[in-house]
């Protein structure tokens, strides 16, 4: 199975610029092993299973909670059973058939 799973979690109470504190989730997810790709609305991983992805998610919040008093999230999950490496093979198939995306 693959899992692809892109969210966005910061805490709200923080001002204006929140990224030192999206900087630590990020590195936990870096550490964590799973596939990952960072993007300006937020960061897509890639894990084998929906408990796995979870685990990413809740561990995000599990830094965020002890300094914010509110927490943000929004997350897009799908799930694909007999597939993997999702990730970079879905912005592949786009690529094959128009070119480049990035800018």
């Amino acid at each position: 199975m693959s899992v692809l799973l892109n969210f966005a979690m910061f805490p709200t109470d923080k001002g204006d610029s929140v990224s030192q504190y999206v900087s630590q989730v990020l590195n936990n997810i870096k550490e964590s092993g799973v596939s990952y790709k960072l993007n300006p609305m937020g960061t897509t991983i890639e894990t084998e299973t929906m408990a796995e992805a979870l685990k990413v998610v809740q561990e995000s919040y599990d830094i965020l909670e002890p300094v914010s008093d509110r927490v943000y999230c929004s997350i897009n999950i799908d799930a694909q059973k007999n597939k993997g490496g999702r990730m970079a093979s879905k912005i592949a198939s786009i690529e094959a058939k128009i070119g480049s995306v990035s800018k």
